[in-house]
């Protein structure tokens, strides 16, 4: 495990290094770092992998795994082994994570309201009013936001922001589809002119640590944000907030509000997809089945106001 997670993962990015990292030293090395490598057995891994599933989610089980796998793979091509076991052995489900929620509109409103005046103020607007993934905006640049539109286009563009990149290592967004053009609520374009115009008191205070990398949200300094930034941010901007409790929020809820609250509005589930940049309406129905407003009452409650309620299912009345 030292000898990998010394050498064996060059040109990894360097967020997927450090998780790596602290994975192995906290789960991988302490419970088998004492193994002799020839000694290791299927039997082992498994037994090793389901104490973990009783405290990790699937997801770290996964990552631990991997981690495990690529060091023993590794010494087996150095003739330290024979075989690598841990590609024997199957990943149990592990506990259950907390499930992601969407503000209701009195706490998305009360969030906007409340955020004034703080430095997450812009994000958090543009976060829930665009469906932009954080990994977008933490990357985006001002070449990248036209506050005016471009009028003069055949036809012509409101104004918007080109979602061209994000901060994954290859700068690419997720998906192609990712790469989209995205309208900006006039409440956006207030925010993010606000911003546009007073940059000075960062840079002011920044002095000569400030760097300049063009960007719409960085750090105080200039640099861009990871994610631990825009979480710590994020909260402080809610802590006084009535109706929220900050610690239960995290900045990717924004965008699960963002289709909560355009399903409440009757937005058909294809139209969201495509707002979202998904490739089809299965993955939004799959990432966002929380918050997508249930249709299958849909027919039921049409042809009832086509045919006129049943006397006998007085439910459906009002439900329309």
């Amino acid at each position: 495990m030292t000898d990998w997670l010394t050498d064996g993962r060059t040109g990894l990015d360097p967020s997927t290094v450090e998780t790596s990292t602290l994975l192995s030293r906290k789960h991988v090395v302490p419970s088998l770092g004492a193994r002799k490598l020839r000694d290791l057995s299927a039997e082992d891994v498994d037994r090793w992998l389901a104490t973990k599933a009783k405290a990790l989610s699937t997801r770290t089980l996964q990552t631990i795994h991997s981690c495990l796998n690529r060091a023993v793979r590794r010494a087996m091509a150095r003739d330290k082994v024979k075989r690598n076991v841990v590609e024997l052995c199957l990943v149990p489900q592990g506990r259950a994570g907390r499930p992601s929620k969407a503000l209701t509109f009195a706490q998305a409103d009360a969030v906007l309201k409340g955020a004034a005046g703080t430095s997450m103020h812009a994000y958090i607007v543009v976060a829930l009013l665009t469906r932009a993934r954080t990994e977008e905006l933490r990357a985006l640049t001002w070449d990248h936001v036209f506050l005016k539109g471009r009028p003069d286009f055949d036809p012509p563009q409101p104004p918007h922001i080109a979602v061209l990149r994000s901060v994954r290592r290859s700068g690419d967004t997720k998906t192609r589809k990712s790469r989209r053009t995205l309208a900006l609520p006039a409440r956006c374009v207030e925010a993010l002119r606000q911003r546009f115009e007073d940059p000075g008191r960062e840079r002011l205070a920044a002095d000569e640590k400030w760097e300049e990398h063009g960007l719409v949200f960085s750090s105080a300094v200039g640099r861009p944000l990871d994610a631990a930034n825009v979480r710590r941010a994020f909260r402080q901007a809610l802590k006084d907030i009535d109706g929220v409790d900050a610690e239960e929020w995290t900045p990717r809820e924004l965008r699960h509000s963002f289709v909560s609250l355009l399903s409440d509005r009757g937005v058909p589930l294809e139209e969201i997809s495509r707002l979202v940049g998904h490739s089809g309406t299965a993955v939004t129905e799959e990432v966002y089945r929380r918050q997508i407003r249930p249709v299958i009452q849909t027919g039921a409650v049409v042809m009832d106001g086509i045919f006129g309620a049943d006397p006998q299912r007085p439910w459906t009345r009002g439900n329309r």
